[in-house]
Formats: structure tokens, C-alpha cells, sequence
């Protein structure tokens, strides 16, 4: 989707194969990370879905976390999308939607995470994702807003996304 203008144009496949339409979530603050199930980075589900629960009971009309599960990083997401499901609900409760497992690198890479790269490249302008758990923040506007590393924590992010929705587009 290489005439794609903004985060609103894409429509990555959803956990039961089917497009889910990001322009449903226009005018919202957007965190997507790209996750797995059996990785080092794993337990920040457990603060996603903490700073999910706390952005959405203060701006319950502005925001949003979508977990794109990635086996592309050790195999470290091997599970079918129900596996998956089952996992980050039963271990971790997780209400966020997690979208189907899918491609961020490379020549089967999904054309959001293409685009999302290209709008904000990594670290000396490299593009490729480099491990599970990057997060990008897209403002209500569809503009990537900015990009972390597996390495910063979800809690890290509250203040930057609370600035971003009291943004207005």
C-alpha cells in the first residue's frame, strides 16, 4: 500500500484472518507494539494492559494499544493466533486487541509496519524493527508520533502518550 498517506489507510489481518480497519480508530492516540509470547520482553503485557486499563479509564474515547504478534525474532511467537489469544488473556489478562500474528521485517512484511518504519526510522535512520516489543505512537492526526526500543517499558511511555492525547489534532 505504497499510496498510503496516513496510519488510518491500512487494514492489517485481525486474529481470525480478517481486515480490521485502522481507520476505526481515527481521532485516537494509537500505541502498537509488535509482541510475543515467549520472550525476554514478555512480561510487559503485564504493563501494557496496566497503562491500557489507566489511559482508557481517564480518556475512554482516546485511546488505544494493538498488539501485532511477531515470530519473525527467535521464533519466539510460534502459536496460532487462538494460542496466542489464550495466552496473553490467561496469563496476562490482556483486553487490548492483539491483531494476527504477522510479519514486521522483510519481503512478507505488512504494509502498516512498512509504512510505520518508513515514517519513523530507528536508530541512524535504520528501519527495520529490531526485536519484539518496539513501540510506535501515532497521534489522533495518523502522524507517527515517535518510536522506543523493547527496552523501555510501557510505564516509561504514560507521560509522552497522556501529552500526545491532550494533543488536539
Amino acid at each position: 500500500m505504497s499510496s498510503a498517506t496516513s496510519f488510518y489507510d491500512f487494514k492489517p489481518m485481525d486474529k481470525k484472518g480478517k481486515p480490521f480497519p485502522i481507520s476505526s480508530l481515527k481521532n485516537k492516540v494509537v500505541l502498537v507494539v509488535n509482541t510475543a509470547s515467549k520472550c525476554g520482553f514478555t512480561p510487559q503485557f503485564q504493563g501494557l494492559e496496566k497503562l491500557y486499563k489507566e489511559l482508557k479509564a481517564k480518556h475512554p474515547n482516546d485511546f488505544e494499544i494493538l498488539g501485532f504478534p511477531c515470530n519473525q525474532f527467535g521464533a519466539q511467537d510460534p502459536g496460532t493466533n487462538a494460542e496466542i489469544q489464550e495466552f496473553c488473556q490467561v496469563n496476562y489478562g490482556v483486553s487490548f486487541p492483539i491483531l494476527g500474528k504477522l510479519d514486521v521485517n522483510g519481503p512478507e512484511a505488512d504494509p502498516m509496519f512498512e509504512w510505520l518504519k518508513k515514517e519513523w526510522p530507528g536508530v541512524m535512520g535504520l528501519k527495520r524493527v529490531k526485536w519484539n516489543f518496539e513501540k510506535f505512537l501515532v497521534g489522533r492526526d495518523g502522524v507517527v508520533k515517535g518510536r522506543w526500543a523493547s527496552t523501555t517499558t510501557p510505564e516509561y511511555l504514560k507521560g509522552v502518550i497522556e501529552k500526545e492525547i491532550q494533543a488536539k489534532a
